[in-house]
């Protein structure tokens, strides 16, 4: 979703490089993208079930506060999820997000990685909450669901010859709509505006995904050219987009599709 210029290298003496090499480095360059993509991915879900296991309880001598639905919260639970402390986690991935965007230039590629795992776990902690508004087999197919729709936009992105540039700037006017109505709902908390939220984000999110696949593969041929660091540092930032483009169209779709405890 959200690129980065990581070309902050000196370029160094043009060198020619084979068909062959092109497209054997660049097959390892999306490699790379997809599995810090992963690995994030399943960070953030490790950090959401580890959440959910602290924060929540059977036993009834141990629960501190009971949801309307009847899961149990143990004080950390009723601290984390029904105090102001709620909007820390929500704000967090935000505030490092940003921090990322701020800073890109100026980090090295190892820092940028650990930056990205920290934000993983962030999200994790953030959206832990779904596991007590959701059943876990409407989580778990949900999953199953936006994995083979992202792997489907994102093979298009990747092999079409069609240049698909330009959606970026509808895609991103379309993000800031959804993301001014987000903040209205908070306070209507109109279900209708929520499901127009979630079908508009679904779609926004799929075009993102195509989109950002099709931006990485061209950004390895520009950053292939400012030596390995600035490769190893670009394939982050690139699972950063992918990351937060799979997110997306899971938590709309979730929002879509899920049955509610």
């Amino acid at each position: 979703m959200a690129q980065y210029d990581n070309n902050t290298y000196a370029r160094p003496g043009t060198a020619t490089r084979s068909g062959a090499d092109v497209d054997q480095g660049l097959r390892s360059y999306m490699l790379g993208v997809y599995n810090y993509m992963s690995a994030g991915v399943a960070l953030t879900g490790g950090v959401a079930y580890g959440m959910y296991m602290l924060t929540t309880t059977t036993d009834k001598t141990l629960a501190a506060a009971t949801l309307k639905n009847g899961i149990m919260l143990t004080e950390l639970g009723k601290t984390l999820y029904m105090s102001p402390i709620q909007w820390v986690l929500m704000l967090a991935p935000l505030g490092i997000v940003l921090y990322l965007g701020i800073r890109s230039h100026k980090m090295s590629a190892s820092y940028a990685q650990g930056v990205f795992w920290l934000y993983a776990a962030a999200v994790g902690a953030s959206i832990s909450f779904i596991l007590l508004k959701y059943t876990g087999m409407s989580i778990a197919r949900t999953f199953f669901i936006s994995a083979a729709a992202f792997a489907g936009l994102s093979a298009y992105g990747y092999t079409t010859k069609r240049d698909i540039s330009g959606w970026g700037a509808f895609l991103v006017m379309g993000l800031i709509g959804v993301i001014l109505a987000s903040i209205l709902q908070i306070f209507i908390q109109s279900s209708a505006l929520q499901f127009a939220l979630s079908v508009v984000g679904l779609l926004i999110f799929a075009g993102f995904t195509a989109y950002d696949t099709q931006q990485i593969k061209d950004d390895y041929y520009t950053s292939s050219g400012y030596g390995v660091e600035a490769l190893a540092k670009s394939s982050i930032f690139g699972a950063l987009s992918l990351y937060q483009d799979f997110l997306g169209i899971f938590m709309n779709l979730l929002s879509l599709t899920g049955d509610r405890e």
